[in-house]
């Protein structure tokens, strides 16, 4: 199974997707979180869960792309999920492999 080896590549990861959803990410932290993958703040501020450094690089960019889409749509309404397909394609199937 490919994996993140390096926090840096997961940064690096992080900024290509800002910069592609035009999202200004000011800060991208990776720690330790307990009941979340991720969090965005108003300000531009990411946070990742640590574990996903040790999962499959596709379940990275689904929770990246999550997250940055956030800044411009607050809710996982209808433009959402479109976005989403858009960016990602069947991002469900995605998001049932890091739900199990």
């Amino acid at each position: 199974m490919k994996r993140w080896y390096k926090r840096e590549a997961f940064h690096l990861r992080v900024r290509e997707w800002a910069t592609k959803l035009d999202v200004p990410a000011t800060a991208i932290y990776v720690r330790p979180m307990q009941r979340k993958w991720a969090s965005c703040s108003t300000a531009g501020t990411l946070s990742f869960n640590d574990e996903l450094l040790d999962m499959d690089p596709a379940l990275g960019d689904y929770v990246i792309v999550h997250e940055l889409l956030h800044f411009s749509v607050p809710n996982h309404g209808k433009l959402w999920k479109s976005l989403m397909r858009a960016h990602l394609g069947d991002y469900e199937k995605l998001e049932q492999r890091l739900r199990a």
